[in-house]
């Protein structure tokens, strides 16, 4: 039987004051408060998100994107969205959250406090005129007039050289285009972050965090670019948004038995510095890199030390979040206290 769990969606600022969150009353949501800051939450079975099906994880992305939007349509607009999939097992552990990563979470509120996304896709209007178009490119022509001098000895690998070659073009093409509208925009954006496009029609797949007071203006440049390219291209703007693609908290929760692996594999006492993790891991690293050896042993000490490496990092990120102490401890009582790191998704 499936264990319950509270599915946490984002955390808001309290300044909001208690009407505004008398809103959240039957909404299948409700806030868990710490100082300052809440967490809007639901209760939900608890779920390993890396074992759910597509169409499993395709469901949950769209109520994880609805709950949020409906969220900042009530007025919370300086909400910071949760990974997806995020799940406390009580509302201690919500509550530990919210504290490990207080400072983190009030100096990311005060930064997109004014700010919003907005995520522009462009793709071609009609993709067959591109192809056909770079089809009568003079080196595309010529490789294929000398393919059909003799069809019947074409190979596998001509048929490969024209199909990366007609890639290049259409490659080299919406790179083109895609800057170009990434230099006109650029200026009306704090930052930009690009996502992965879909397939050869799609240009590019962007997300722009701006002003909220700039929106209009920013939409006004895309209805410019629209007549500029008479047409050729789709341009569609999704937004006002959370702070998605720049601003979304993950957590991460350590094992402690790892944490101790990785302080014997980097061979480092259990009262350290910052310093100590960094000189230890390259001490390893000089013996293991396998520039410095062909021993296929080597190299997988080179890994395992890596990993501890980044261990101890995320460990001491967990203690900085509420100890500013130079010396981080990394007894099994202390340890057991900084197993809960709070963070930017990268």
């Amino acid at each position: 039987m499936p264990t319950k769990g509270l599915y946490i969606y984002g955390i808001v600022p309290n300044f909001y004051g208690p009407t505004q969150f008398q809103l959240l009353e039957n909404s299948g949501v409700f806030a868990i408060t710490f100082q300052n800051i809440s967490a809007i939450v639901s209760e939900r079975d608890s779920v390993q998100i890396d074992f759910l099906d597509r169409e499993s994880l395709g469901y949950l992305l769209v109520h994880h994107q609805k709950t949020i939007e409906d969220l900042q349509g009530k007025g919370f607009n300086m909400i910071i969205p949760m990974k997806l999939g995020t799940i406390a097992g009580s509302t201690d552990e919500v509550i530990q959250v919210l504290a490990n990563g207080h400072d983190l979470i009030i100096e990311t509120l005060t930064k997109i406090e004014y700010l919003t996304e907005i995520d522009l896709v462009v793709m071609w209007a009609n993709f067959t005129e591109v192809l056909k178009d770079i089809s009568e490119f003079p080196d595309v022509t010529e490789l294929k007039d000398e393919l059909m001098k003799n069809v019947a000895s074409v190979t596998k690998v001509d048929q490969y050289k024209m199909g990366m070659l007609i890639q290049e073009k259409i490659d080299s093409k919406n790179k083109t285009i895609e800057i170009n509208l990434l230099d006109t925009l650029s200026s009306f954006g704090n930052d930009i972050k690009m996502h992965e496009v879909m397939n050869d029609e799609m240009i590019t797949n962007s997300a722009f965090l701006i002003n909220r007071n700039r929106q209009e203006k920013f939409e006004q440049v895309i209805e410019r670019l629209d007549e500029e390219y008479n047409g050729k291209l789709n341009f569609k703007l999704v937004g006002p948004l959370p702070c998605y693609s720049f601003y979304t908290l993950e957590v991460v929760t350590m094992n402690p038995e790892l944490v101790e692996q990785a302080r014997k594999e980097l061979g480092i006492k259990e009262k350290i510095t910052d310093n100590d993790i960094k000189k230890a891991y390259l001490d390893k690293a000089k013996l293991f890199h396998p520039d410095n050896s062909q021993d296929n042993g080597d190299s997988v000490n080179f890994n395992i030390i890596q990993k501890a490496y980044h261990t101890m990092l995320d460990y001491a990120a967990a203690v900085r979040q509420t100890d500013k102490e130079e010396t981080i401890c990394l007894t099994k009582e202390k340890v057991k206290e900084n197993l809960i790191l709070v963070k930017i998704k990268e």
